[in-house]
C-alpha cells in the first residue's frame, strides 16, 4: 500500500480552481497515475483532515511541443499526469496554501 505523500503529488493552485473551491467545495490535485478513487479519497481524508463526498479522475496525455534551437528543431514531449477533483462534504474546508 502507498503512502499518502506517493498518492497526492500536488495541489492545482489557479484562480480558476481557487473559485470553484470556494463555491462548490472542489479542489483540485494532481495525482498518482496508477491511483484509484478509493485511494486518492483515503489520502486526502488523512492528510487535510476532511470528509470527502466524491472524487472524479481525469487524464492528461502528454503532448508534443516543438521549439527553435540553434542547432535546429526540438521535439519534445510534456508529461504524462492524473489530475483528481475532490469534492467535499458540508462544513469542510481545506487550506490549500498551509501544506505547500
Amino acid at each position: 500500500m502507498k503512502l499518502v505523500t506517493e498518492i497526492i503529488v500536488k495541489p492545482i493552485i489557479t484562480e480558476k480552481y481557487l473559485q470553484i473551491a470556494e463555491k462548490q467545495k472542489q479542489y483540485a490535485f494532481v495525482v498518482d497515475k496508477k491511483a484509484n478513487k478509493y485511494q486518492i479519497k483515503n489520502a486526502i481524508e488523512k492528510l487535510y483532515d476532511v470528509k470527502v463526498d466524491r472524487v472524479n479522475t481525469q487524464q492528461y496525455i502528454g503532448k508534443v511541443k516543438m521549439r527553435n534551437t540553434t542547432k535546429g528543431l526540438a521535439i519534445g514531449r510534456v508529461n504524462r499526469y492524473k489530475k483528481a477533483i475532490v469534492t467535499l462534504k458540508d462544513n469542510y474546508s481545506i487550506d490549500i496554501y498551509k501544506n505547500i
